[in-house]
């Protein structure tokens, strides 16, 4: 065979050998593709889950309200004359009869002895008219004073003892005025800014404070609750102190204080339907300020050893609420649940009255990538172990 009819031949060879390779590989690729599409498993969705668990579930009623001082004085002159000093620092925590100013005692002081003295001269005039008394007294049996004279003389003896009965009046009105030329408080509290500067003329009958003094420790809020709630709080304060918690309004939740419902109104406000109700807090760290608005929770009762789980397991669907339930093959079921709307959400769990045992598992995150029997991989939060996570859902509303 000549060169010239190889070299065509052994290109054909060649071809042949490259597209039955080509064939080959293109089988096997496809047999794995298909292998691999026909035994693989559908892939599960990864989620937290949480246990259906018993527990006390608190109940809490939440309002608006504002931070009043439980008592406020505005602090006064109760007679006219000059400030002479002022005997406090602005925004001081004074207590019950403490100086806070004075004012000049002089004219005072003088009225009161100008009183003592006419009590005295007083005094004298009725010993002398008391000796002539009974002079006559004496001399009357035997004639020797008109009968005349001597009821003259028992009058004048009444009339200076009503005179020093005055003038005994007249020196405790002006030791009261010279009391009242040192100004003390009235109550404990904190002061604010001052009014009236020292070397002022103050008037009994002026408007204007010296200082005003806000009680503190303890302090109020007045609230607001919705009136159809009248009838479960009045029962929760017959049965015992009603608990109540200060939020602060930042965003942020945090507790300002905790105390206890006073009272409520007397009234309900017809215009708004509400009922206001005052609660006294200790404030002993002064985190609340007269004039601050506050959140308030209201603790109204406690429900014993329900079915609970966390507020974030629940859907809404068209039917209503629902969760996923995780099954024991790593399915979810879709459970529609009857919630008890009053305990549901404030401590982060929701009461379950019908539709979960406890000890079922529900899915508390990414189920909006679920459907009814959709598989699923239970993961526990970062850094935590899902029975560690279960126990602190549990430990939560108390």
């Amino acid at each position: 065979m000549s060169a010239r009819h190889w070299r065509p031949k052994r290109a054909q060879w060649g071809l042949a050998v490259a597209a039955a390779v080509a064939a080959l590989v293109w089988a096997r690729v496809m047999h794995s593709r298909n292998a691999a599409e026909g035994g693989r498993a559908p892939s599960a969705v990864a989620v937290h889950a949480a246990p259906a668990r018993r527990m006390d579930v608190p109940v809490y009623l939440d309002g608006l309200g504002t931070v009043q001082a439980f008592y406020t004085a505005n602090i006064t002159a109760r007679i006219d004359g000059e400030l002479r000093s002022t005997d406090f620092v602005e925004g001081q925590m004074v207590k019950k009869g403490e100086l806070l100013a004075q004012i000049d005692p002089r004219p005072s002081q003088a009225a009161l002895e100008g009183a003592i003295a006419l009590k005295a001269k007083d005094r004298a005039q009725l010993a002398d008219a008391q000796d002539v008394l009974k002079q006559y007294q004496q001399l009357a049996p035997q004639n020797l004073v008109s009968k005349q004279s001597l009821d003259a003389q028992r009058a004048l003896v009444q009339q200076f003892e009503a005179q020093i009965q005055a003038d005994q009046a007249a020196i405790d009105s002006a030791r009261t005025q010279l009391a009242y030329t040192r100004i003390t408080s009235p109550i404990s509290g904190r002061t604010g800014m001052r009014m009236i500067d020292p070397g002022n003329i103050v008037h009994a009958t002026g408007v204007n404070p010296i200082v005003v003094v806000t009680q503190v420790q303890p302090i109020s809020v007045i609230f607001t609750l919705p009136e159809r709630y009248l009838t479960e709080v009045r029962r929760a304060l017959g049965e015992g102190v009603v608990h109540v918690t200060a939020i602060a309004r930042d965003g942020r939740g945090e507790q300002l204080d905790r105390g206890t419902v006073a009272l409520i109104d007397n009234q309900i406000d017809q215009t708004t339907g509400t009922m206001r109700v005052k609660a006294a807090f200790p404030n002993k760290k002064n985190s609340l300020w007269p004039g601050q608005f506050v959140a308030v929770r209201v603790l109204l009762r406690t429900e014993k050893d329900v079915v609970a789980v966390p507020s974030n397991a629940l859907q809404r669907g068209p039917d209503g609420l629902f969760a996923y339930v995780i099954m024991p093959d790593s399915t979810v079921e879709v459970r529609p649940l009857n919630i008890d709307e009053e305990a549901n959400g404030v401590s982060g769990v929701s009461v379950v009255d019908t539709g979960l045992r406890a000890g079922e598992r529900v899915v508390t995150s990414n189920q909006l990538r679920l459907s009814p029997g959709a598989h699923v991989l239970v993961i526990p939060p970062a850094g935590r172990s899902e029975n560690s996570e279960s126990k602190t859902a549990a430990k939560r509303p108390s």
